[in-house]
């Protein structure tokens, strides 16, 4: 019985979530704290530090420079539970009829259009700069789990539909801005490479509908399918989001939780302790000096404009759009002014938004743009704590 147990690619949770520390880390809470204070270093460590932070960040271990297994490896681990997630939302989730996520979906996909065309106007506005028009993803993004750490702390009386939209919306946000990396971020494609990630990607999926269960095949699976993608020019995490969707989400007859259940109950603590916090250290180290100026940057400029203005307004007009125009409705707990609130945090763009700013440039704008995407971060989880904190006193009140 024993033995069995170790041969398990997808060992059955612990009774109860009896261990402290997995279940700690699963908090959205506890999770963005993390993130947020890895960040913290970094700006500390590249501003009194720089040389060293530089150093570490361009140190060669094995393949690849710490940078980039932060980038391509550590962040393979968070977009595979992205991919997870994604899934589940398409089975069995908020996705699932499209009636019932019509509203989001589409607040989604204009929350990321209009963020991007803001930043479009402001820097073509600036003297016709179209050199920087590269970075126009770079706000588009949201960080589903500052996001929804935000919501947890500030949201202990608002209604659950407001979650579920979030995660609606964070979810089919996430997919919009894969697809981007995927099309507008990759120069080339090396066809070999590309090949035998695709088998690798098919032997994964073949594993899944045959109910092999140890980790001696599916991890280097999961590897060989990462590292090929890496080789064939398309941006790593792809691979992280492809294993993900390629997980089953339907738990059989004779089992109680799922392969994706197990492997995000297993896999959370990891991409919550582990691999954003060391991304966000190597990508945050922003060198402050000569901040002053990014108020005249139209790339700084853009990207918080982007995140503050035109993600909660592209937000607010799909989903106005769509209950005004269609028979989708609101949930009848939720009212226009929670949806606002929601609106306004969809701008936290932090790690995938820092992602794409890596992506986009690779001199001094890109500094620039991860300004920007701190500052605008920050200022709409400001912005968002205090509308929904608000929203929480109202839903708090009995008879409202």
């Amino acid at each position: 019985m024993i033995v069995a147990r170790r041969r398990l690619f997808f060992p059955v949770p612990e009774p109860g979530e009896s261990r402290f520390l997995g279940r700690l880390l699963r908090s959205e809470t506890v999770g963005g704290a993390i993130a947020l204070a890895a960040a913290a270093i970094a700006l500390l460590w590249a501003n009194l530090g720089g040389h060293s932070y530089a150093a570490v960040r361009a140190f060669d271990l094995g393949p690849l420079d710490v940078e980039h297994w932060a980038a391509d490896g550590a962040l393979a681990v968070f977009f595979y539970l992205a991919g997870l997630e994604l899934k589940r939302e398409f089975l069995v989730g908020s996705l699932r009829r499209p009636a019932d996520a019509a509203v989001p979906v589409v607040a989604a996909i204009t929350g990321v259009a209009v963020p991007a065309l803001v930043f479009v106007v402001v820097n073509v506005l600036a003297d016709g700069r179209t050199g920087n028009l590269s970075g126009w993803a770079i706000p588009s993004a949201t960080d589903i789990a500052f996001a929804l750490a935000v919501l947890a702390v500030v949201g202990s009386a608002l209604p659950s539909p407001m979650r579920a939209f979030l995660l609606t919306l964070a979810v089919v946000d996430d997919l919009v801005v894969i697809v981007i990396i995927a099309v507008f971020y990759t120069d080339s494609i090396e066809l070999v490479p590309l090949l035998v990630a695709i088998l690798a990607f098919a032997s994964y999926a073949g594993c899944q509908r045959l109910r092999v269960r140890t980790s001696v095949v599916y991890l280097p699976l999961a590897v060989v399918a990462w590292w090929f993608l890496h080789e064939s020019g398309i941006h790593a995490t792809i691979a992280g989001v492809a294993l993900g969707l390629l997980t089953r989400v339907m738990p059989d007859a004779d089992e109680e939780h799922s392969p994706a259940e197990r492997l995000e109950h297993l896999l959370s603590p990891l991409s919550a302790a582990v691999a954003v916090p060391f991304f966000a250290l190597m990508s945050a180290g922003v060198d402050l000096h000569g901040a002053g100026n990014l108020v005249h940057d139209p790339v700084a400029v853009g990207v918080v404009l982007g995140l503050v203005v035109g993600k909660p307004l592209g937000i607010l007009i799909g989903a106005w759009g769509v209950a005004r125009f269609t028979r989708a409705e609101l949930d009848d707990e939720l009212g226009w002014r929670d949806i606002l609130g929601l609106a306004i945090l969809g701008g936290v763009g932090f790690t995938v938004s820092l992602l794409v700013a890596d992506l986009s440039f690779t001199d001094v704008r890109r500094e620039d743009a991860k300004a920007g995407v701190l500052v605008g971060s920050v200022v709409a989880a400001i912005l968002a704590g205090l509308v929904l904190g608000r929203r929480n006193r109202v839903h708090r009140t009995p008879g409202r």
